[in-house]
C-alpha cells in the first residue's frame, strides 16, 4: 500500500474581525497605567472543500485597571489551509493545534497594533502552547467524540 504523502499549506490568511473598545474613556489615561492583562483563546474550524480547511482563531484580551475595563481586543485570524496525507487523529492534531500556531503571529502584530494605535503601550503576547490546549480539549471532549474539522 502507497503512502500518500503528507502535505500542509496555508494558502491565504486574513483578518476577519477586530474590534477595539475603551469603556473607561479618557479617564483611562489620567490614571497609572498598570493593567492586569486577562487573554481567552478559542479555534474553530470548518471544512469548505475536499481537503480544504479554514481554521478561525479568536483571541480576546481584557485589561483591568483597578477592576475597570481600560481596554478590550477582540480579534479573529483566520486561515485557509490545505491538508492531506494525515490520518484523522493527526488531521484533528493539526487543526487544532498546528494550525493555530501557524495564525498566531499574525493575530499577536495586530493585537499589538490595536493597543499601540488606542494610546496605550505595546502589548507583547507571550506564545500559546495549542499543542496544550489541543491535549485539554482533546481529554475535556472524552467520549463526545468531538473534534474539529
Amino acid at each position: 500500500m502507497k503512502q500518500q504523502r503528507q502535505v500542509l499549506q496555508m494558502r491565504v490568511h486574513s483578518l476577519r474581525f477586530n474590534a477595539f473598545e475603551t469603556p473607561m474613556g479618557v479617564k483611562v489615561f489620567t490614571q497609572a497605567f498598570q493593567p492586569k492583562v486577562k487573554m481567552d483563546v478559542n479555534t474553530r474550524g470548518n471544512k469548505v472543500g475536499d481537503n480544504i480547511h479554514e481554521i478561525v482563531l479568536t483571541i480576546t484580551i481584557t485589561a483591568l485597571v483597578e477592576d475597570e475595563t481600560a481596554y478590550l481586543i477582540e480579534l479573529q485570524q483566520a486561515g485557509i489551509f490545505a491538508i492531506t496525507g494525515f490520518a484523522d487523529e493527526q488531521l484533528q492534531h493539526v487543526l487544532g493545534a498546528v494550525c493555530p500556531n501557524f495564525l498566531f503571529p499574525y493575530a499577536r502584530e495586530a493585537i499589538d497594533s490595536m493597543a499601540v494605535k488606542g494610546g496605550f503601550p505595546p502589548l507583547s503576547l507571550a506564545p500559546i502552547d495549542f499543542d496544550a490546549i489541543f491535549r485539554q480539549s482533546q481529554a475535556t471532549a472524552g467520549d463526545s467524540g468531538q473534534s474539529i474539522n
